[in-house]
Protein backbone atom coordinates (compact mmCIF):
# COMPACT_ATOMS: atom_id res chain seq x y z
CA UNK A 1 0.00 0.00 0.00
CA UNK A 2 3.00 2.49 0.83
CA UNK A 3 4.07 1.89 -2.66
CA UNK A 4 0.99 2.39 -4.47
CA UNK A 5 0.62 6.15 -2.41
CA UNK A 6 4.11 6.97 -3.43
CA UNK A 7 3.23 5.99 -6.77
CA UNK A 8 0.22 8.43 -6.86
CA UNK A 9 2.06 10.99 -4.69
CA UNK A 10 4.72 11.12 -7.13
CA UNK A 11 3.16 10.20 -9.98
CA UNK A 12 5.21 12.31 -12.29
CA UNK A 13 8.50 11.31 -11.21
CA UNK A 14 7.18 7.45 -12.24
CA UNK A 15 5.49 8.70 -15.34
CA UNK A 16 9.43 9.59 -16.43
CA UNK A 17 10.56 6.25 -15.63
CA UNK A 18 8.28 4.55 -17.52
CA UNK A 19 8.72 6.74 -19.96
CA UNK A 20 12.49 6.07 -20.42
CA UNK A 21 12.15 2.29 -19.42
CA UNK A 22 9.45 1.32 -21.83
CA UNK A 23 9.14 4.25 -24.44
CA UNK A 24 5.85 3.68 -26.53
CA UNK A 25 5.12 1.18 -24.71
CA UNK A 26 4.12 4.07 -22.18
CA UNK A 27 0.90 3.57 -24.07
CA UNK A 28 -0.18 0.23 -23.34
CA UNK A 29 0.86 0.08 -20.12
CA UNK A 30 -1.36 3.04 -19.26
CA UNK A 31 -4.30 1.54 -20.54
CA UNK A 32 -3.76 -1.61 -18.55
CA UNK A 33 -3.90 0.60 -15.74
CA UNK A 34 -7.00 2.80 -15.88
CA UNK A 35 -8.79 -0.52 -18.04
CA UNK A 36 -8.31 -2.29 -14.57
CA UNK A 37 -8.92 0.64 -12.29
CA UNK A 38 -12.94 0.05 -13.46
CA UNK A 39 -12.70 -3.32 -15.77
CA UNK A 40 -10.84 -5.78 -13.04
CA UNK A 41 -13.87 -4.44 -9.86
CA UNK A 42 -11.47 -5.10 -7.70
CA UNK A 43 -8.79 -2.53 -8.12
CA UNK A 44 -10.62 0.46 -6.85
CA UNK A 45 -7.81 2.30 -5.05
CA UNK A 46 -5.54 2.82 -8.65
CA UNK A 47 -5.13 6.24 -9.68
CA UNK A 48 -7.06 7.58 -12.01
CA UNK A 49 -7.59 11.41 -12.48
CA UNK A 50 -4.09 12.42 -11.60
CA UNK A 51 -2.66 9.56 -13.76
CA UNK A 52 -4.12 11.64 -16.56
CA UNK A 53 -3.50 14.64 -15.78
CA UNK A 54 0.05 13.53 -15.23
CA UNK A 55 -0.13 12.04 -18.45
CA UNK A 56 -1.33 15.16 -20.25
CA UNK A 57 1.26 17.59 -18.30
CA UNK A 58 4.74 14.83 -19.46
CA UNK A 59 2.77 15.18 -23.20
CA UNK A 60 2.87 19.21 -23.55
CA UNK A 61 6.42 18.88 -22.54
CA UNK A 62 8.56 18.45 -26.04
CA UNK A 63 11.18 16.37 -24.13
CA UNK A 64 9.55 13.19 -23.93
CA UNK A 65 7.62 13.48 -27.50
CA UNK A 66 4.70 11.86 -26.17
CA UNK A 67 1.13 12.36 -28.45
CA UNK A 68 -1.77 14.12 -26.04
CA UNK A 69 -3.74 12.88 -28.93
CA UNK A 70 -2.77 9.29 -28.73
CA UNK A 71 -3.49 9.69 -24.94
CA UNK A 72 -6.89 11.01 -24.99
CA UNK A 73 -7.36 7.70 -27.66
CA UNK A 74 -6.08 5.41 -25.59
CA UNK A 75 -7.99 7.07 -22.06
CA UNK A 76 -11.57 7.08 -23.80
CA UNK A 77 -10.97 3.65 -24.94
CA UNK A 78 -9.89 2.18 -21.51
CA UNK A 79 -12.65 4.02 -19.50
CA UNK A 80 -15.29 2.74 -22.06
CA UNK A 81 -14.73 -0.94 -22.06
CA UNK A 82 -13.37 -1.59 -18.74
CA UNK A 83 -16.65 0.46 -17.70
CA UNK A 84 -18.20 -2.05 -20.25
CA UNK A 85 -16.32 -5.43 -18.80
CA UNK A 86 -17.35 -4.19 -15.19
CA UNK A 87 -21.32 -4.23 -16.14
CA UNK A 88 -20.10 -7.32 -17.55
CA UNK A 89 -18.97 -8.89 -14.35
CA UNK A 90 -21.98 -7.64 -12.63
CA UNK A 91 -24.36 -8.74 -14.95
CA UNK A 92 -22.97 -12.29 -15.21
CA UNK A 93 -21.47 -12.60 -11.37
CA UNK A 94 -22.76 -9.98 -9.27
CA UNK A 95 -24.04 -12.09 -6.41
CA UNK A 96 -20.68 -14.18 -6.09
CA UNK A 97 -18.13 -11.75 -6.00
CA UNK A 98 -18.56 -10.05 -2.74
CA UNK A 99 -19.04 -13.33 -1.25
CA UNK A 100 -16.08 -14.73 -2.89
CA UNK A 101 -13.27 -15.53 -0.25
CA UNK A 102 -10.88 -14.24 -1.71
CA UNK A 103 -12.46 -11.70 -4.37
CA UNK A 104 -14.95 -10.55 -1.12
CA UNK A 105 -11.40 -9.09 0.60
CA UNK A 106 -11.18 -6.44 -2.39
CA UNK A 107 -14.88 -5.37 -3.13
CA UNK A 108 -16.59 -4.68 0.45
CA UNK A 109 -20.23 -5.29 0.63
CA UNK A 110 -20.44 -2.68 2.87
CA UNK A 111 -18.41 -0.31 -0.80
CA UNK A 112 -21.13 -1.77 -2.70
CA UNK A 113 -24.13 -0.45 -0.23
CA UNK A 114 -22.76 2.98 -0.91
CA UNK A 115 -22.57 2.70 -4.42
CA UNK A 116 -26.38 1.14 -4.47
CA UNK A 117 -27.57 4.03 -1.99
CA UNK A 118 -25.93 6.53 -4.71
CA UNK A 119 -27.40 4.85 -7.42
CA UNK A 120 -30.85 4.92 -5.86
CA UNK A 121 -30.57 8.40 -4.97
CA UNK A 122 -29.06 9.68 -8.44
CA UNK A 123 -30.54 7.05 -10.94
CA UNK A 124 -29.59 6.92 -14.21
CA UNK A 125 -27.12 10.29 -13.55
CA UNK A 126 -25.36 8.39 -10.92
CA UNK A 127 -23.55 6.90 -13.91
CA UNK A 128 -21.99 10.19 -15.32
CA UNK A 129 -21.38 11.81 -11.86
CA UNK A 130 -19.68 7.92 -10.39
CA UNK A 131 -17.41 8.34 -13.31
CA UNK A 132 -15.79 11.83 -11.39
CA UNK A 133 -15.66 10.19 -7.70
CA UNK A 134 -12.47 7.45 -7.49
CA UNK A 135 -13.80 4.03 -5.60
CA UNK A 136 -17.66 4.82 -6.89
CA UNK A 137 -16.64 4.93 -10.38
CA UNK A 138 -15.46 1.19 -9.99
CA UNK A 139 -18.21 0.01 -8.51
CA UNK A 140 -21.37 2.16 -10.41
CA UNK A 141 -21.02 -0.46 -13.79
CA UNK A 142 -21.20 -3.09 -11.17
CA UNK A 143 -24.09 -2.11 -9.26
CA UNK A 144 -26.04 -0.74 -12.31
CA UNK A 145 -25.73 -4.49 -13.60
CA UNK A 146 -26.95 -5.97 -10.44
CA UNK A 147 -29.71 -3.51 -10.43
CA UNK A 148 -30.90 -5.14 -13.69
CA UNK A 149 -30.36 -1.93 -16.05
CA UNK A 150 -30.10 -2.13 -19.66
CA UNK A 151 -26.71 -2.05 -20.74
CA UNK A 152 -27.60 -0.12 -23.62
CA UNK A 153 -28.87 2.77 -21.01
CA UNK A 154 -25.66 2.29 -18.89
CA UNK A 155 -23.39 3.15 -22.53
CA UNK A 156 -26.03 6.16 -23.12
CA UNK A 157 -24.54 7.89 -20.24
CA UNK A 158 -21.20 5.82 -19.56
CA UNK A 159 -20.04 6.99 -22.94
CA UNK A 160 -20.61 10.86 -22.63
CA UNK A 161 -19.53 10.67 -18.72
CA UNK A 162 -15.86 8.67 -19.94
CA UNK A 163 -15.22 11.68 -22.89
CA UNK A 164 -16.17 14.20 -20.25
CA UNK A 165 -13.14 12.63 -17.43
CA UNK A 166 -10.59 12.61 -20.18
CA UNK A 167 -11.38 16.02 -21.32
CA UNK A 168 -11.74 17.51 -17.91
CA UNK A 169 -8.20 15.64 -16.58
CA UNK A 170 -6.30 15.66 -19.84
CA UNK A 171 -7.16 18.94 -20.43
CA UNK A 172 -5.88 20.30 -17.03
CA UNK A 173 -2.81 18.02 -17.79
CA UNK A 174 -1.98 19.88 -20.62
CA UNK A 175 -2.34 23.24 -20.24
CA UNK A 176 -1.30 23.63 -16.70
CA UNK A 177 0.78 20.72 -15.86
CA UNK A 178 4.27 22.43 -17.13
CA UNK A 179 3.63 25.86 -15.45
CA UNK A 180 6.24 26.34 -12.86
CA UNK A 181 4.37 26.74 -9.89
CA UNK A 182 2.67 23.17 -10.71
CA UNK A 183 5.66 21.60 -11.81
CA UNK A 184 7.32 22.64 -8.52
CA UNK A 185 4.52 21.56 -6.34
CA UNK A 186 3.31 18.37 -8.55
CA UNK A 187 2.85 16.40 -5.27
CA UNK A 188 0.41 19.40 -3.91
CA UNK A 189 -1.02 19.04 -6.81
CA UNK A 190 -2.12 15.77 -7.23
CA UNK A 191 -3.41 15.42 -3.74
CA UNK A 192 -5.50 18.44 -4.65
CA UNK A 193 -7.09 16.60 -7.47
CA UNK A 194 -7.78 13.44 -5.15
CA UNK A 195 -9.44 15.37 -2.55
CA UNK A 196 -11.47 17.55 -5.10
CA UNK A 197 -12.04 14.16 -6.57
CA UNK A 198 -13.20 13.16 -2.93
CA UNK A 199 -15.51 16.20 -1.57
CA UNK A 200 -18.56 14.31 -2.74
CA UNK A 201 -18.12 11.11 -1.19
CA UNK A 202 -17.03 13.07 2.37
CA UNK A 203 -20.28 15.99 1.83
CA UNK A 204 -22.06 12.38 1.83
CA UNK A 205 -20.33 11.20 4.77
CA UNK A 206 -20.90 14.57 6.68
CA UNK A 207 -24.61 14.59 5.75
CA UNK A 208 -25.47 11.06 6.79
CA UNK A 209 -23.30 11.23 9.94
CA UNK A 210 -24.27 15.02 11.24
CA UNK A 211 -27.52 16.06 9.18
CA UNK A 212 -30.21 13.46 10.17
CA UNK A 213 -32.92 12.77 7.52
CA UNK A 214 -36.16 14.46 7.74
CA UNK A 215 -37.46 10.69 8.22
CA UNK A 216 -35.46 10.41 11.06
CA UNK A 217 -36.50 13.54 12.63
CA UNK A 218 -40.69 12.27 12.26
CA UNK A 219 -39.33 8.76 14.29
Amino acid sequence: MSALIDFILHIDDHLVNIVNTFGNSTYLILFAIIFIETGAVIFPFLPGDSLLFAAAALAANANYDLNIGLFIIVFLVASITGDSLNFFFGDKFGDLIPRHRILGKFIKEKDLEKARLFFDKYGAWAIFLGRFMPIIRTLIPFVSATSNFPYARFAKYNIPACVSWVAICCGAGYFFGNIPIVKENFSMVIIGIVLISLLPAIFGFIKAKFMPSKQDNNL
